[in-house]
């Protein structure tokens, strides 16, 4: 593996709080051995999305960045990016891109609607 290309990290069905620390010893390991600046920490096998896994996440992230390394989140599911987002942690899954409305479509206001 080239330097230039990320690391990239798979997380399981399941994360134990008990994992963790190997967890990011692994990830430290990778990125020593690599040089890679960026983690990509593939998300898309996790079935229970909880706190641990938070948890996980967040020491992984601060890992990365203790070594330099920039870390994000591929393939969240929707509990997981809730999840994230309710305990401050939404900047782990990056840059949000914002859409245009389609075309032809216009804003209403009602006029139930209250002023902000």
């Amino acid at each position: 593996m080239k330097a230039t290309e990320p690391l990239v990290v798979g997380l399981g069905a399941r994360v134990a709080r008990d994992e963790v620390p190997q967890l990011c010893e692994q990830m430290a390991a990778g990125l020593r051995a690599t040089g890679a600046t960026e983690v990509v920490c593939d998300a898309g096998a996790l079935d229970v999305a909880d706190l641990a896994a938070v948890e996980a996440l967040a020491r992984m992230r601060l890992t990365a960045r203790r070594a330099g390394a920039v870390m994000r989140i591929r393939d969240p599911g929707r509990r997981l990016t809730g999840l994230l987002a309710l305990v401050g942690l939404g900047e782990l899954l990056g840059e949000v891109e914002e859409r245009e409305p389609p075309l032809g479509v216009e804003e209403a206001v009602e006029p139930t609607d209250p002023a902000l």
